[in-house]
């Protein structure tokens, strides 16, 4: 009897917490519980800020009554900041330094057919807008990987340095100045060098989607656009896009999306042919500035990684989506950029 009675007793300092009983990937019974390097996914304020939280956190944790020090990043905040951000933009392209012909409307994107027989861009103000500091040091970039997952990137001492550079030039502009002072304010960075140092390794650190190690990384994913098993895989930018059609790489096929702004940047859902190899839906952001999407996309992956994250631009809606990538991560378990993107709806 005094041993069933000493066991009712550990039974029920227990019952708040069900660690044992529930899964080792959710936040069921974990809220706040301290940090462990061992767990696979955390539950804990921190989490959010090192980008490591479990799928769940926000159901089981967020909705418990967390106090203002805990600096969530409600939908509200999300709106307001990507509107300050869309505000500062000032390196966007004007109307009439982009001028596109977007030809034939599709519904049915799994057709592979050329339904345009023109180019997607018919102009584009390249002495304006590439001469910017945060344009030219992207362009910089882009010739810097392979295109085929399972190639391993090797990069010499002056592209490492290009990344850095971008990364500089980006930090200068009010639109990543805007990001820092709002992520700072709530506590997910404590030094604008953290926060450098965060991005470069969550944009530019290396992993593998195929067979050799260091193949990929959300930046090459996003901006450049990989081939993996025959299709187009990622690629989302509009001057990547523009500068492979006028070498005559990229044939544009046709688009799905056209986004509700009527000035840049703009969205549009396209269909392409990249040197032999089919993109079905691909969104993109169109006149945008380098450091608005790197900005919109880091904001996203860091207050809702592998969510769909509710922005607004110009007065309208904007979703976009991140992934994460789980099968290895960089620094305190924290996960690398899988992919990010415009939502078309």
């Amino acid at each position: 009897m005094v041993a069933g009675m000493e066991w009712d007793r550990r039974e029920s300092a227990h019952s708040t917490k069900t660690v044992l009983y529930s899964s080792p990937d959710s936040c069921q019974g974990r809220c706040k519980e301290k940090y462990n390097p061992s767990d696979v996914c955390h539950c804990n304020p921190k989490c959010e800020k090192y980008q490591n939280c479990c799928e769940d956190y926000h159901i089981h944790c967020k909705q418990k009554g967390f106090s203002s020090s805990d600096d969530g990043i409600t939908n509200e905040d999300l709106q307001q900041v990507s509107e300050q951000i869309y505000q500062s933009d000032s390196n966007r392209a004007e109307e009439s330094d982009v001028i596109i012909n977007k030809q034939h409307f599709t519904s049915e994107t799994k057709h592979q057919e050329d339904q345009c027989p023109e180019n997607l861009f018919t102009y584009v103000n390249e002495e304006k807008l590439f001469s910017k500091p945060t344009y030219a040091s992207f362009i910089k970039l882009l010739d810097n990987y392979q295109k085929r997952v399972g190639t391993g990137e090797e990069f010499t001492a002056e592209q490492l340095q290009e990344q850095d550079t971008f990364l500089e030039m980006v930090m200068k502009t009010e639109v990543m100045k805007q990001l820092y002072k709002f992520l700072h304010r709530k506590n997910r960075y404590d030094t604008e060098a953290e926060f450098v140092a965060d991005l470069k390794q969550m944009w530019f650190g290396l992993y593998s989607r195929g067979k050799d190690e260091g193949d990929s990384s959300g930046f090459e994913h996003v901006f450049i656009g990989e081939v993996k098993k025959g299709k187009v895989s990622g690629f989302h930018n509009w001057i990547r896009f523009y500068l492979l059609e006028k070498q005559g790489i990229i044939n544009y096929f046709s688009y799905n999306y056209d986004g509700p702004w009527t000035s840049y940047p703009d969205v549009l859902g396209m269909q392409f042919n990249w040197d032999g190899f089919y993109k079905e839906v691909g969104t993109a952001f169109i006149g945008s500035s380098p450091e608005f999407e790197f900005g919109l996309y880091s904001l996203c992956f860091i207050a809702r990684p592998g969510k769909l994250c509710h922005l607004k631009i110009g007065g309208h809606n904007l979703g976009i989506k991140t992934y994460t990538w789980d099968k290895s991560t960089y620094g305190n378990s924290k996960k690398y950029i899988a992919t990010a993107y415009v939502e078309s709806s």
